[in-house]
Protein backbone atom coordinates (compact mmCIF):
# COMPACT_ATOMS: atom_id res chain seq x y z
CA UNK A 1 0.00 0.00 0.00
CA UNK A 2 1.34 3.41 -0.95
CA UNK A 3 2.23 5.55 2.09
CA UNK A 4 1.45 9.22 2.48
CA UNK A 5 4.35 11.60 2.00
CA UNK A 6 4.41 12.28 5.76
CA UNK A 7 4.65 8.55 6.52
CA UNK A 8 7.44 8.11 3.99
CA UNK A 9 9.27 11.19 5.30
CA UNK A 10 9.24 9.79 8.84
CA UNK A 11 10.62 6.49 7.58
CA UNK A 12 13.42 8.10 5.54
CA UNK A 13 14.34 10.25 8.54
CA UNK A 14 14.50 7.19 10.79
CA UNK A 15 16.50 5.30 8.19
CA UNK A 16 19.00 8.14 7.98
CA UNK A 17 19.97 7.60 11.61
CA UNK A 18 20.33 3.80 11.47
CA UNK A 19 21.57 2.96 7.95
CA UNK A 20 24.92 1.62 9.10
CA UNK A 21 26.91 -1.15 7.52
CA UNK A 22 27.89 -0.02 4.05
CA UNK A 23 25.97 -0.75 0.84
CA UNK A 24 25.25 -4.41 1.51
CA UNK A 25 23.85 -3.72 4.96
CA UNK A 26 21.88 -0.69 3.79
CA UNK A 27 20.34 -2.54 0.85
CA UNK A 28 19.42 -5.43 3.16
CA UNK A 29 17.85 -3.01 5.62
CA UNK A 30 15.79 -1.26 2.94
CA UNK A 31 14.68 -4.56 1.44
CA UNK A 32 13.44 -5.77 4.82
CA UNK A 33 11.63 -2.54 5.65
CA UNK A 34 10.25 -1.52 2.24
CA UNK A 35 9.45 -4.90 0.69
CA UNK A 36 8.95 -7.36 3.54
CA UNK A 37 7.50 -5.32 6.38
CA UNK A 38 5.83 -2.20 5.01
CA UNK A 39 5.12 -3.57 1.51
CA UNK A 40 5.45 -0.12 -0.01
CA UNK A 41 7.15 -1.54 -3.09
CA UNK A 42 7.07 -5.00 -4.63
CA UNK A 43 10.07 -7.27 -4.98
CA UNK A 44 10.31 -6.86 -8.79
CA UNK A 45 10.27 -3.05 -8.61
CA UNK A 46 12.82 -3.02 -5.79
CA UNK A 47 15.21 -5.31 -7.70
CA UNK A 48 14.64 -3.39 -10.95
CA UNK A 49 15.63 -0.17 -9.20
CA UNK A 50 18.59 -1.86 -7.50
CA UNK A 51 19.88 -3.19 -10.82
CA UNK A 52 19.91 0.30 -12.31
CA UNK A 53 21.62 1.80 -9.26
CA UNK A 54 24.30 -0.90 -9.40
CA UNK A 55 25.27 0.38 -12.84
CA UNK A 56 25.75 3.97 -11.70
CA UNK A 57 28.83 5.69 -10.29
CA UNK A 58 28.46 6.68 -6.66
CA UNK A 59 26.80 5.12 -3.59
CA UNK A 60 24.25 2.60 -4.84
CA UNK A 61 22.30 2.36 -1.56
CA UNK A 62 21.73 6.12 -1.39
CA UNK A 63 20.70 6.15 -5.04
CA UNK A 64 18.35 3.22 -4.42
CA UNK A 65 16.66 5.14 -1.60
CA UNK A 66 16.34 8.15 -3.91
CA UNK A 67 14.85 5.97 -6.66
CA UNK A 68 12.26 4.40 -4.33
CA UNK A 69 11.39 7.82 -2.87
CA UNK A 70 10.91 9.11 -6.43
CA UNK A 71 8.69 6.15 -7.31
CA UNK A 72 6.49 6.78 -4.29
CA UNK A 73 6.17 10.56 -4.36
CA UNK A 74 7.95 11.97 -7.38
CA UNK A 75 10.72 14.56 -7.13
CA UNK A 76 9.96 15.63 -3.56
CA UNK A 77 9.98 11.98 -2.50
CA UNK A 78 13.34 11.37 -4.15
CA UNK A 79 14.85 14.48 -2.59
CA UNK A 80 13.54 13.57 0.86
CA UNK A 81 14.80 9.99 0.65
CA UNK A 82 18.22 10.89 -0.76
CA UNK A 83 18.92 13.87 1.50
CA UNK A 84 17.76 12.15 4.68
CA UNK A 85 19.86 9.12 3.77
CA UNK A 86 22.93 11.37 3.83
CA UNK A 87 22.43 14.22 6.30
CA UNK A 88 22.45 12.50 9.73
CA UNK A 89 25.65 10.63 8.91
CA UNK A 90 27.23 13.70 7.32
CA UNK A 91 26.61 15.82 10.42
CA UNK A 92 27.99 13.14 12.74
CA UNK A 93 30.94 12.59 10.42
CA UNK A 94 31.64 16.33 10.49
CA UNK A 95 31.67 16.31 14.29
CA UNK A 96 33.97 13.28 14.53
CA UNK A 97 36.32 14.67 11.89
CA UNK A 98 36.54 17.98 13.76
CA UNK A 99 37.39 16.08 16.95
CA UNK A 100 40.09 14.15 15.13
CA UNK A 101 41.53 17.29 13.51
CA UNK A 102 41.62 19.17 16.81
CA UNK A 103 42.75 16.39 19.17
CA UNK A 104 43.77 13.47 16.98
CA UNK A 105 41.78 10.94 19.00
CA UNK A 106 38.44 9.26 18.35
CA UNK A 107 39.13 5.87 19.93
CA UNK A 108 35.77 5.69 21.71
CA UNK A 109 34.02 4.89 18.43
CA UNK A 110 35.98 1.65 17.96
CA UNK A 111 33.50 -0.33 20.04
CA UNK A 112 30.53 1.10 18.15
CA UNK A 113 32.16 0.10 14.86
CA UNK A 114 32.77 -3.47 16.04
CA UNK A 115 29.23 -3.89 17.36
CA UNK A 116 27.79 -2.55 14.11
CA UNK A 117 29.90 -4.88 12.00
CA UNK A 118 28.65 -7.92 13.91
CA UNK A 119 25.05 -6.87 13.31
CA UNK A 120 25.74 -6.16 9.64
CA UNK A 121 27.23 -9.64 9.13
CA UNK A 122 23.94 -11.11 10.36
CA UNK A 123 21.56 -8.87 8.43
CA UNK A 124 23.48 -9.17 5.15
CA UNK A 125 23.60 -12.97 5.47
CA UNK A 126 19.83 -13.01 6.03
CA UNK A 127 19.30 -10.70 3.04
CA UNK A 128 21.41 -12.89 0.72
CA UNK A 129 19.26 -15.91 1.59
CA UNK A 130 15.99 -14.01 1.27
CA UNK A 131 16.79 -12.33 -2.05
CA UNK A 132 18.52 -15.41 -3.42
CA UNK A 133 15.47 -17.60 -2.83
CA UNK A 134 13.34 -15.26 -4.90
CA UNK A 135 15.82 -14.21 -7.59
CA UNK A 136 17.65 -17.48 -8.37
CA UNK A 137 14.86 -19.48 -9.95
CA UNK A 138 16.83 -21.84 -12.20
CA UNK A 139 20.36 -23.23 -12.83
CA UNK A 140 21.24 -20.47 -15.31
CA UNK A 141 20.69 -17.73 -12.72
CA UNK A 142 22.47 -19.78 -10.06
CA UNK A 143 25.42 -20.04 -12.43
CA UNK A 144 25.54 -16.26 -12.91
CA UNK A 145 25.36 -15.62 -9.16
CA UNK A 146 28.07 -18.21 -8.47
CA UNK A 147 30.32 -16.82 -11.19
CA UNK A 148 29.92 -13.29 -9.84
CA UNK A 149 30.80 -14.43 -6.32
CA UNK A 150 33.78 -16.59 -7.33
CA UNK A 151 35.25 -13.98 -9.67
CA UNK A 152 35.10 -11.26 -7.01
CA UNK A 153 36.01 -13.26 -3.91
CA UNK A 154 38.69 -15.57 -5.34
CA UNK A 155 40.03 -13.60 -8.31
CA UNK A 156 39.51 -10.01 -7.15
CA UNK A 157 37.58 -9.07 -10.31
CA UNK A 158 36.18 -5.54 -10.14
CA UNK A 159 32.52 -4.93 -9.39
CA UNK A 160 32.50 -2.61 -12.42
CA UNK A 161 33.29 -5.63 -14.63
CA UNK A 162 31.03 -8.20 -12.97
CA UNK A 163 27.74 -6.31 -13.31
CA UNK A 164 28.04 -5.33 -17.02
CA UNK A 165 29.24 -8.87 -17.76
CA UNK A 166 26.06 -10.20 -16.17
CA UNK A 167 24.00 -7.92 -18.42
CA UNK A 168 25.79 -9.36 -21.47
CA UNK A 169 25.17 -12.88 -20.17
CA UNK A 170 21.49 -12.04 -19.84
CA UNK A 171 21.32 -10.77 -23.41
CA UNK A 172 22.99 -13.93 -24.72
CA UNK A 173 20.93 -16.16 -22.46
CA UNK A 174 17.73 -14.57 -23.71
CA UNK A 175 18.66 -15.60 -27.24
CA UNK A 176 19.48 -19.17 -26.22
CA UNK A 177 16.97 -19.86 -23.43
CA UNK A 178 14.50 -16.97 -23.05
CA UNK A 179 12.40 -18.84 -20.51
CA UNK A 180 15.28 -18.97 -18.02
CA UNK A 181 15.55 -15.17 -17.84
CA UNK A 182 12.00 -14.11 -17.13
CA UNK A 183 11.78 -11.47 -14.37
CA UNK A 184 9.78 -11.90 -11.19
CA UNK A 185 6.07 -11.39 -11.79
CA UNK A 186 4.81 -7.87 -11.18
CA UNK A 187 2.89 -7.16 -8.02
CA UNK A 188 -0.41 -5.34 -7.72
CA UNK A 189 1.46 -2.90 -5.47
CA UNK A 190 3.12 -1.52 -8.60
CA UNK A 191 -0.11 0.14 -9.66
CA UNK A 192 0.04 2.59 -6.78
CA UNK A 193 3.53 3.86 -7.65
CA UNK A 194 3.99 7.03 -9.68
CA UNK A 195 6.22 6.96 -12.76
CA UNK A 196 6.34 10.26 -14.70
CA UNK A 197 6.72 9.88 -18.45
CA UNK A 198 10.13 10.85 -19.85
CA UNK A 199 10.36 13.66 -22.39
CA UNK A 200 13.00 15.78 -24.09
CA UNK A 201 11.84 18.91 -22.27
CA UNK A 202 12.17 17.14 -18.93
CA UNK A 203 15.58 15.75 -19.93
CA UNK A 204 16.91 19.22 -20.77
CA UNK A 205 15.37 20.84 -17.68
CA UNK A 206 16.70 18.23 -15.23
CA UNK A 207 20.17 18.24 -16.78
CA UNK A 208 20.43 22.05 -16.86
CA UNK A 209 19.21 22.39 -13.28
CA UNK A 210 21.69 19.85 -11.92
CA UNK A 211 24.59 21.30 -13.87
CA UNK A 212 23.74 24.75 -12.54
CA UNK A 213 23.53 23.44 -8.98
CA UNK A 214 26.86 21.67 -9.38
CA UNK A 215 28.67 24.61 -10.97
CA UNK A 216 27.33 27.45 -8.79
CA UNK A 217 29.49 26.86 -5.67
CA UNK A 218 32.60 26.16 -7.78
CA UNK A 219 32.20 29.43 -9.66
CA UNK A 220 31.50 31.30 -6.42
CA UNK A 221 34.59 29.84 -4.73
CA UNK A 222 36.78 30.57 -7.74
CA UNK A 223 35.67 34.21 -7.89
CA UNK A 224 36.06 34.57 -4.13
CA UNK A 225 39.29 32.66 -3.46
CA UNK A 226 40.99 32.32 -6.84
CA UNK A 227 41.04 29.35 -9.21
CA UNK A 228 44.09 27.71 -7.64
CA UNK A 229 42.63 27.73 -4.12
CA UNK A 230 42.24 24.50 -2.15
CA UNK A 231 38.45 24.73 -2.16
CA UNK A 232 38.31 24.92 -5.96
CA UNK A 233 40.77 22.03 -6.32
CA UNK A 234 38.67 19.96 -3.93
CA UNK A 235 35.51 20.75 -5.86
CA UNK A 236 37.00 19.86 -9.24
CA UNK A 237 38.74 16.69 -8.07
CA UNK A 238 35.72 15.24 -6.27
CA UNK A 239 33.41 16.24 -9.14
CA UNK A 240 35.55 14.03 -11.37
CA UNK A 241 35.61 11.26 -8.76
CA UNK A 242 31.82 11.32 -8.54
CA UNK A 243 31.56 10.81 -12.31
CA UNK A 244 34.06 8.00 -12.84
CA UNK A 245 34.12 5.88 -9.68
CA UNK A 246 32.05 2.71 -9.53
CA UNK A 247 31.61 0.14 -6.80
CA UNK A 248 31.19 2.34 -3.72
CA UNK A 249 33.59 3.68 -1.11
CA UNK A 250 36.06 0.79 -1.15
CA UNK A 251 36.52 1.14 -4.89
CA UNK A 252 37.16 4.88 -4.67
CA UNK A 253 39.40 4.64 -1.60
CA UNK A 254 42.69 3.91 -3.33
CA UNK A 255 41.99 6.46 -6.07
CA UNK A 256 41.22 9.23 -3.59
CA UNK A 257 44.00 8.27 -1.18
CA UNK A 258 46.64 8.32 -3.90
CA UNK A 259 45.62 11.79 -5.06
CA UNK A 260 45.01 13.24 -1.59
CA UNK A 261 48.36 12.06 -0.19
CA UNK A 262 50.70 11.87 -3.17
CA UNK A 263 49.44 14.50 -5.60
CA UNK A 264 47.78 17.25 -3.55
CA UNK A 265 49.32 16.57 -0.10
CA UNK A 266 45.98 17.21 1.59
CA UNK A 267 46.56 14.58 4.27
CA UNK A 268 49.20 12.28 5.74
CA UNK A 269 49.70 8.68 4.71
CA UNK A 270 47.52 6.40 6.80
CA UNK A 271 44.87 9.03 7.57
CA UNK A 272 42.54 7.63 4.92
CA UNK A 273 42.20 4.52 7.08
CA UNK A 274 41.14 6.76 9.98
CA UNK A 275 38.57 8.44 7.75
CA UNK A 276 37.16 5.12 6.60
CA UNK A 277 36.89 3.98 10.22
CA UNK A 278 34.89 7.10 11.03
CA UNK A 279 32.66 6.57 7.99
CA UNK A 280 32.02 2.97 9.02
CA UNK A 281 30.98 4.10 12.50
CA UNK A 282 28.40 6.61 11.27
CA UNK A 283 25.13 6.10 9.41
CA UNK A 284 24.95 6.88 5.72
CA UNK A 285 27.01 5.80 2.70
CA UNK A 286 30.67 4.93 3.25
CA UNK A 287 31.56 7.43 0.54
CA UNK A 288 31.20 10.02 3.31
CA UNK A 289 34.89 9.28 3.83
CA UNK A 290 35.52 11.95 1.16
CA UNK A 291 34.12 14.49 3.62
CA UNK A 292 37.04 13.63 5.91
CA UNK A 293 39.49 14.40 3.11
CA UNK A 294 37.84 17.71 2.29
CA UNK A 295 37.82 18.76 5.93
CA UNK A 296 41.52 18.00 6.53
CA UNK A 297 42.60 19.63 3.26
CA UNK A 298 40.85 22.92 4.04
CA UNK A 299 41.71 22.70 7.74
CA UNK A 300 45.47 22.50 7.13
CA UNK A 301 45.44 24.99 4.23
CA UNK A 302 43.80 27.67 6.38
CA UNK A 303 45.78 27.71 9.60
CA UNK A 304 44.07 24.72 11.27
CA UNK A 305 40.70 26.46 11.20
CA UNK A 306 37.68 24.31 12.08
CA UNK A 307 35.42 26.69 10.17
CA UNK A 308 37.57 26.35 7.05
CA UNK A 309 37.59 22.58 7.46
CA UNK A 310 33.81 22.52 7.74
CA UNK A 311 33.49 24.51 4.51
CA UNK A 312 35.87 22.10 2.79
CA UNK A 313 33.75 19.15 3.92
CA UNK A 314 30.59 20.88 2.67
CA UNK A 315 32.12 21.57 -0.75
CA UNK A 316 33.15 17.94 -1.17
CA UNK A 317 29.74 16.67 -0.07
CA UNK A 318 27.99 18.96 -2.54
CA UNK A 319 29.94 17.98 -5.63
CA UNK A 320 29.90 14.28 -4.66
CA UNK A 321 26.15 13.93 -4.18
CA UNK A 322 24.57 16.35 -6.67
CA UNK A 323 25.40 13.94 -9.54
CA UNK A 324 23.74 11.09 -7.59
CA UNK A 325 20.41 12.89 -7.78
CA UNK A 326 20.98 13.66 -11.46
CA UNK A 327 21.42 9.98 -12.39
CA UNK A 328 18.13 9.09 -10.68
CA UNK A 329 15.91 12.00 -11.71
CA UNK A 330 17.27 11.91 -15.26
CA UNK A 331 17.47 8.17 -15.85
CA UNK A 332 14.75 6.60 -13.71
CA UNK A 333 11.80 7.54 -15.99
CA UNK A 334 13.55 5.85 -18.91
CA UNK A 335 14.50 2.81 -16.81
CA UNK A 336 10.87 2.44 -15.73
CA UNK A 337 9.75 2.49 -19.36
CA UNK A 338 12.12 -0.40 -20.09
CA UNK A 339 10.17 -2.72 -17.81
CA UNK A 340 8.16 -5.31 -19.72
CA UNK A 341 10.53 -5.53 -22.69
CA UNK A 342 11.65 -9.18 -22.79
CA UNK A 343 15.25 -8.68 -23.93
CA UNK A 344 15.94 -5.87 -21.45
CA UNK A 345 14.12 -7.71 -18.68
CA UNK A 346 16.41 -10.68 -19.32
CA UNK A 347 19.47 -8.44 -18.88
CA UNK A 348 18.09 -6.99 -15.65
CA UNK A 349 17.21 -10.49 -14.38
CA UNK A 350 20.80 -11.57 -14.98
CA UNK A 351 22.08 -8.48 -13.16
CA UNK A 352 19.82 -9.36 -10.23
CA UNK A 353 21.43 -12.80 -10.08
CA UNK A 354 24.90 -11.23 -10.18
CA UNK A 355 23.92 -8.82 -7.40
CA UNK A 356 23.17 -11.81 -5.17
CA UNK A 357 26.75 -12.94 -5.76
CA UNK A 358 28.08 -9.42 -5.17
CA UNK A 359 26.27 -9.14 -1.83
CA UNK A 360 27.46 -12.62 -0.82
CA UNK A 361 31.01 -11.54 -1.59
CA UNK A 362 30.64 -8.48 0.64
CA UNK A 363 29.01 -10.54 3.37
CA UNK A 364 31.75 -13.18 3.44
CA UNK A 365 34.55 -10.61 3.16
CA UNK A 366 33.13 -8.72 6.13
CA UNK A 367 32.36 -11.88 8.14
CA UNK A 368 35.96 -13.09 7.87
CA UNK A 369 37.27 -9.78 9.19
CA UNK A 370 34.72 -9.43 11.98
CA UNK A 371 34.52 -13.00 13.24
CA UNK A 372 38.24 -13.78 13.05
CA UNK A 373 41.08 -11.88 14.69
CA UNK A 374 43.35 -12.28 11.69
CA UNK A 375 42.86 -12.95 7.98
CA UNK A 376 45.93 -13.73 5.90
CA UNK A 377 45.88 -12.96 2.17
CA UNK A 378 47.67 -15.56 0.06
CA UNK A 379 48.06 -15.48 -3.71
CA UNK A 380 48.43 -18.48 -5.98
CA UNK A 381 48.83 -16.92 -9.39
CA UNK A 382 45.54 -15.14 -10.18
CA UNK A 383 43.83 -16.85 -7.24
CA UNK A 384 43.39 -14.78 -4.07
CA UNK A 385 42.78 -16.72 -0.84
CA UNK A 386 41.48 -15.21 2.40
CA UNK A 387 42.79 -17.52 5.11
CA UNK A 388 41.06 -16.89 8.49
CA UNK A 389 42.89 -17.51 11.75
CA UNK A 390 41.84 -17.37 15.41
CA UNK A 391 38.04 -17.31 15.57
CA UNK A 392 36.51 -14.68 17.88
CA UNK A 393 33.95 -16.92 19.56
CA UNK A 394 32.09 -14.10 21.27
CA UNK A 395 31.63 -12.22 17.99
CA UNK A 396 30.65 -15.45 16.23
CA UNK A 397 27.98 -16.31 18.81
CA UNK A 398 26.64 -12.75 18.79
CA UNK A 399 26.39 -12.76 14.99
CA UNK A 400 24.70 -16.19 15.06
CA UNK A 401 22.09 -14.99 17.55
CA UNK A 402 21.42 -11.89 15.45
CA UNK A 403 21.15 -13.98 12.26
CA UNK A 404 18.68 -16.44 13.76
CA UNK A 405 16.68 -13.56 15.25
CA UNK A 406 16.45 -11.77 11.90
CA UNK A 407 15.96 -14.81 9.66
CA UNK A 408 13.69 -16.95 11.85
CA UNK A 409 12.12 -14.72 14.46
CA UNK A 410 11.81 -11.66 12.18
CA UNK A 411 13.55 -9.26 14.52
CA UNK A 412 13.41 -5.66 13.37
CA UNK A 413 16.68 -4.89 11.61
CA UNK A 414 16.72 -1.26 12.71
CA UNK A 415 16.44 -2.34 16.35
CA UNK A 416 19.18 -4.96 15.90
CA UNK A 417 21.58 -2.38 14.47
CA UNK A 418 20.90 0.05 17.30
CA UNK A 419 21.24 -2.55 20.05
CA UNK A 420 24.51 -3.94 18.70
CA UNK A 421 25.99 -0.43 18.37
CA UNK A 422 25.21 0.21 22.04
CA UNK A 423 26.57 -3.19 23.07
CA UNK A 424 29.78 -2.50 21.18
CA UNK A 425 30.17 0.89 22.85
CA UNK A 426 29.52 -0.62 26.29
CA UNK A 427 32.08 -3.37 25.70
CA UNK A 428 34.64 -0.79 24.62
CA UNK A 429 34.07 1.41 27.67
CA UNK A 430 34.34 -1.58 30.01
CA UNK A 431 37.58 -2.68 28.35
CA UNK A 432 39.07 0.82 28.68
CA UNK A 433 38.28 0.88 32.39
Amino acid sequence: MKPTFAEAFRFWLKLGFVNFGGPAGQIALMHDELVERRKWISEPRFLHALNYCMLLPGPEAMQLATYVGWLLHGTRGGLAAGLLFILPGALLMLLLTAVYAAWGEVAAIAGVVHGLKIAVVALVAAAVIRIGRKALKNPALWAIATTAFVSMFFFNVSFAIVVPAAAVAGAIGFRLRPGAFKPLEASKDDAVLDSPAPSWSRFVLVTALHLALWAAPILALGLWRGWSDTYVRLALFFSLAAMVTFGGAYAVLSYVAQAAVGTYHWMREGEMAVGLGLAESTPGPLILVVQFVGFLAAFHANGDSLAAGSLGAAVVLWVTFVPCFLWIFLGAPYVERLRGRPALDAMMTAITAAVVGVILNLALWLALRVLFREVAIERLGPLVLNVPRSLDWLAFLAAAVAFVGIARWKWNMIAVVGVFALLGLAARLIAVK
